[in-house]
C-alpha cells in the first residue's frame, strides 16, 4: 500500500524534504506505527522523530491520534504541535 506522506515545519527541516511516498511494511497498522517505522530509517528521521508523542498527524483532511489505523489512507501529514497567537 502505497501512502504519500506530507511533512511540515521542523519535521520537513530535520528530514530534509517536503514529502515522498512510501509502503510500509504489512506490521504498520497505526499513526504510531508509521512514526516508529519512519525513525528507525534513521538519519533526519530518527531526529525528526525523536519525540513521538509530540508529532500531530491527519489523514486526508482529518486530525488522528496514534492508535488511528492507516488502512486505506492515500495521504498523511506529519507535523510537530501548532500554536496560534
Amino acid at each position: 500500500m502505497a501512502i504519500a506522506i506530507l511533512y511540515f515545519a521542523s519535521v520537513r527541516e530535520a528530514i530534509g524534504h517536503s514529502s515522498e511516498t512510501v509502503a510500509p511494511p504489512p506490521d504498520v497498522v497505526t499513526i504510531a506505527d508509521l512514526i516508529g517505522w519512519l525513525a528507525a530509517r534513521g538519519g533526519g528521521y530518527a531526529v525528526a522523530f525523536a519525540n513521538p508523542g509530540q508529532i500531530r498527524a491527519a489523514i486526508g483532511d482529518d486530525f488522528a491520534e496514534p492508535g488511528t489505523p492507516i488502512a486505506g489512507a492515500r495521504e498523511i501529514a506529519l507535523f510537530p504541535p501548532v500554536t496560534g497567537g
